[in-house]
């Protein structure tokens, strides 16, 4: 089945830098493109990154253009979100997604906490 395991969340401070890591299993993975989402509490999930399955488009929201960068590793299954000099408006539960034949994957989600 179908699996996206986000990993690299925490605490860091405003300024630093993290890397999520989602790795996927259950799918041919080099045949499809990948997102990232984000959700606070009381809002919606937005798409924060994408990036095509060749991984020669990438897609970014406003609010990080500059400094998160999406990149996928096929040989390992494995979607990357490096997110730079991070705001605390930043701080959100970090997704992994994929639609396959129409039918929508998520992953458990990863916590990012940007605080002093």
């Amino acid at each position: 089945q179908v699996q996206l395991v986000e990993s690299g969340g925490g605490l860091v401070q405003p300024g630093g830098s993290l890397r999520l890591s989602c790795k996927a299993s259950g799918f041919t993975f080099g045949l499809y493109g990948l997102k990232w989402y984000r959700q606070v509490p009381g809002k919606e999930r937005s798409v924060v990154a994408s990036i095509n399955a060749a991984g020669g488009y990438t897609y970014y929201t406003d609010s990080v253009k500059g400094r998160f960068t999406i990149w996928r590793a096929d040989d390992k299954n494995t979607v990357y979100l490096q997110l730079n000099r991070v705001e605390p408006e930043d701080t959100a539960v970090y997704y992994c997604y994929v639609q396959i034949t129409g039918i929508d994957y998520w992953g458990q989600g990863t916590q990012v906490t940007v605080s002093s």
